[in-house]
């Protein structure tokens, strides 16, 4: 059984914003406001948040708990969080070890947007959203949160700024969990049975049975085919660095992580192949150059002289293979789904919002949406005559408008 953490009380400070700096943070942040049905209890519950009166917040698998000294009394606030099952987890994994990238960033306290959409893509919703939080008290407030719950929950903001992987331990896996699982796959290899993940059987025999047996005479030659025909095997991009442009100084990075990232596509499109799961995006060069340089900084100096690299890193980093597609090119969607959005969006405008709708584009006079071919929104911000991608993306237009509009 995966063990609670307990995280020391915060000290009284003045100032400190309780949305979170991390997208994650805000995230949680948003769905624990989105519960809320009185807004007094959330400025009352920020006010808690900073003034040094939430103490030890334990967190466990879908639970975080803290005691709140309120001036009139002692109280108990919770917080219930959904935990993912075993099958979730294990489609989690699976996006986890498929990219390098992925790992070295939650090891280094990011969670990729990629990540978190590749999840989602998957059927695993590792982000609460609205109604995902389930907040109680032991004081006699009928709001929910009440304040002392909204303290401890804006709290719990700053935490996961510090460690993403604190939202997975609520989800139920601790990081010495997922960091065992993660490299037991990569030792053993799994497979997914349709029930649950099962490990690959090694070939071969032990050591000493083998140096015992007796030789046995070689089979005859077997008659191999005069062609082999690889037209119609799956391509999951074209490796953008050549093996001369390998060489040289820097072979000592580049070779072994381009062999390392050859190794993790090829799993991926095995493990799509056996679980049915969606196969890797199919990349051009320029878009598996871009690919590379966002998963493996150590090569993005080899990969500079790539035309739109950082702009496509960007949008890489934001919404993977999708928010690359809708970086370059345009495609034409069900023309009721965009009148869709842009009719949720100008009713939820505070003043009028004129927006045209172009392809997969809802454009006003400074903020885009684009809608790719997974069903997310993407946000763009105008720079001159560009459009430059701003945040990441989401399947509510609401939600990946109002990001937009909060970075002007």
């Amino acid at each position: 059984m995966t063990a609670a953490k307990g995280f020391p009380p915060f000290p009284a400070q003045r100032g400190r914003s309780t949305r979170g700096r991390s997208w994650w943070a805000r995230a949680w942040v948003q769905a624990m406001e989105d519960t809320s049905l009185d807004n007094g209890q959330l400025k009352k519950g920020r006010r808690f948040a900073n003034s040094g009166q939430v103490g030890t917040i334990t967190v466990s698998p879908g639970r975080i708990a803290a005691v709140v000294e309120a001036p009139e009394d002692r109280y108990e606030s919770v917080v219930v969080v959904d935990q993912l099952t075993d099958d979730e987890w294990s489609r989690f994994l699976d996006q986890v070890g498929s990219r390098a990238g992925h790992i070295a960033a939650l090891l280094d306290g990011d969670m990729p947007h990629d990540l978190v959409s590749a999840a989602e893509d998957a059927g695993v919703r590792l982000l609460p959203g609205i109604g995902d939080l389930d907040p109680s008290c032991t004081c006699d407030a009928w709001e929910l949160p009440c304040q002392h719950a909204a303290g401890l929950s804006y709290q719990v903001a700053w935490l996961l700024d510090d460690d993403p992987f604190i939202l997975l331990l609520l989800r139920g896996r601790s990081r010495e969990d997922l960091l065992d699982e993660l490299q037991r796959r990569a030792t053993t290899g799994t497979v997914d049975d349709g029930n649950e993940s099962a490990e690959v059987e090694r070939l071969g025999v032990d050591a000493g049975a083998a140096f015992a047996a007796d030789v046995a005479a070689l089979p005859p030659d077997p008659e191999l085919p005069s062609k082999v025909v690889i037209d119609d095997l799956p391509i999951t991009g074209t490796a953008p660095l050549s093996e001369a442009e390998v060489g040289g100084p820097d072979a000592a990075v580049s070779l072994p992580l381009l062999v390392l990232d050859a190794a993790r596509r090829g799993r991926a499109q095995l493990n799509a192949l056996l679980t049915g799961s969606p196969e890797p995006w199919v990349l051009d060069e320029w878009q598996d150059s871009v690919r590379l340089a966002a998963e493996y900084p150590e090569l993005r100096a080899r990969l500079e002289d790539t035309d739109g690299l950082e702009v496509g890193v960007q949008a890489w980093t934001y919404g993977g293979a999708p928010g690359l597609d809708v970086l370059v090119s345009s495609w034409a969607p069900d023309g009721g789904e965009l009148v869709r959005a842009r009719t949720e969006l100008q009713a939820a405008a505070d003043e009028r919002l004129e927006l045209e709708i172009s392809g997969n584009w809802l454009t006003s006079s400074t903020v885009q949406l684009r809608l790719d071919k997974a069903g997310r929104w993407h946000p763009y911000q105008r720079a001159g005559d560009s459009w430059l991608p701003a945040g990441p993306a989401d399947r509510d237009p609401a939600a990946a408008f109002a990001l937009n509009q909060s970075t002007e």
